[in-house]
């Protein structure tokens, strides 16, 4: 058998490798991205990690959308503990929490443009500093930068039940106004947007 006969077997046999290979990519990074969950707090308590999760809200022919990583309280002492007062804080875990809006939105009294932004919190005892910055591509608040904060306004903590796992929700109060409420342990933060 020549040299030249023995190639397109080479060239096949890699070409499938190679196909197999990228199959099984797609299907493991298909399966890790496809764990956003709507709830939770519905998700088995044998999870150790924080639950990649979101929030939607549509509002005609525009949503809201909240995508974050859910901790849980898991005997912990959360506020002032875990999350520090006085500090910027992911209101979540891992990547930034991020909001984005398809519609410009009013909120915390300024006007934000549409598209995708990180959202922060400063939690203290008596109030916490809503933010909206520019940056939604960071970890953590490791990379986070005043100078990027498109809004900044202040709302009170209220007592409520306790809740496992952190979780936001959006709830449409009129077809241009919904509110977007935080919830973990035992305190919840809200404030409402209205679409403009």
């Amino acid at each position: 058998m020549s040299q030249f006969s023995k190639k397109p077997f080479f060239i096949s046999g890699f070409f499938w490798s190679f196909t197999v290979a990228l199959l099984c990519f797609q299907s493991a990074f298909a399966q890790s991205s496809a764990v956003c969950v709507m709830d939770p707090n519905q998700v088995a308590d044998s999870v150790k990690g924080s639950v990649y999760a979101k929030a939607i809200a549509r509002m005609g022919s525009d949503s809201i959308r909240i995508t974050y990583h859910s901790p849980a309280v898991r005997k912990r002492i959360i506020w002032g503990g875990l999350v520090p007062f006085g500090e910027v804080w992911v209101t979540g875990a891992h990547n930034a929490t991020t909001l984005e809006t398809s519609r410009a939105l009013l909120i915390g009294g300024k006007v934000l443009a549409p598209g995708k932004y990180a959202l922060f919190t400063i939690p203290g005892p008596d109030e916490w500093i809503v933010i909206i910055n520019k940056n939604w591509n960071q970890h953590l608040a490791w990379d986070y930068d005043a100078k990027d904060d498109v809004v900044r306004f202040a709302v009170r903590p209220e007592q409520a039940n306790h809740l496992e796992r952190l979780q936001y929700f959006l709830n449409i109060i009129e077809p241009s106004l919904c509110a977007i409420e935080m919830r973990w342990e035992k305190v919840r933060v809200e404030w409402s947007v209205i679409l403009r």
